[in-house]
């Protein structure tokens, strides 16, 4: 990935960028220019080089209510390049190659020091339409009106401003549409396999749904040493797909007669079964 780094022209002062902004529940996005404040004391502002869509996305720009917030920059799959630094920022420079992380992590507190989880509880995930220290925004329209941040990170905007504690920097040869992904779905998903499920070497999963995440999930079970991973979904053709991503057999619902999905698979398959279900 040929990265181009920062000129430090911008560092300390206000950047003029666009970005698509949620105006109202379900209207269209609306690409415009935004003025994107330099960060505070441990936060850095980055340029964002590429960014995806997330299911999540979506219900917060369909949500009428709280924590539903207009207007907001939505987005938190991405990858991009520090453009500059605030005070007391550790870990991170100027040209560093970060994704950022709607999940926090201090690296003190007991939560991220533990092996056994990572919610961090000096931030704890909420759906803020702020910065987590101080309870400000760095956006605002041409007007000085206030824009809201999205999870802590706000992607859709060429430039956006994180916590240290929501980036994690990543090597630069990483292919950016690829990238993007680590922020959200491919993690949730090898992470339910290896963090909570615990899959082990041997193991039988079960996997209902073959999106994004299931297929994260078959990802994570693989690289966990599972045998038999046996996708569940409405559409054949996702058996091709989940084959690149450690799906050994599949069983379609819909074609599972009077018989329920769990019947069949107890008819054919061995217990134990390990199931991870997921929503999309």
């Amino acid at each position: 990935m040929d990265i181009e780094k920062p000129s430090n022209k911008t560092a300390g002062k206000p950047i003029q960028c666009r970005a698509a902004i949620a105006t109202a529940p379900g209207e269209p996005l609306v690409i415009d220019e935004v003025i994107v404040d330099p960060p505070n004391s441990h936060e850095v502002r980055v340029r964002i080089i590429c960014t995806s869509l997330c299911h999540s996305d979506v219900t917060f720009w369909k949500m009428k209510d709280f924590p539903a917030v207009f207007p907001r920059i939505l987005g938190h799959e991405a990858i991009g390049v520090v453009e500059s630094v605030g005070e007391n920022v550790d870990g991170v420079v100027e040209g560093d190659v970060v994704i950022p992380h709607f999940l926090a992590d201090c690296t003190e507190c007991v939560g991220c020091r533990s092996k056994k989880g990572n919610l961090c509880s000096a931030f704890p995930f909420k759906i803020s339409p702020w910065m987590p220290r101080d309870q400000t925004s760095r956006f605002k329209d041409l007007r000085g009106e206030t824009i809201h941040h999205f999870v802590s990170v706000s992607s859709f905007s060429e430039y956006t401003v994180l916590d240290i504690a929501h980036v994690v920097k990543v090597d630069p040869t990483v292919p950016p549409n690829r990238a993007c992904l680590l922020s959200c779905g491919v993690s949730t998903g090898v992470g339910a396999a290896w963090r909570t499920a615990n899959v082990e070497v041997g193991s039988t999963v079960v996997i209902f749904g073959l999106g994004s995440i299931g297929l994260a999930v078959a990802e994570g079970a693989r690289l966990c040493g599972a045998t038999r991973i046996i996708g569940v979904d409405v559409i054949s053709e996702k058996f091709e797909i989940g084959k690149r991503f450690g799906v050994t057999e599949f069983v379609n619902s819909k074609n599972c007669g009077d018989k329920s999905v769990s019947q069949v698979l107890l008819s054919i398959y061995d217990l134990p079964l390990l199931t991870i279900s997921v929503s999309f």
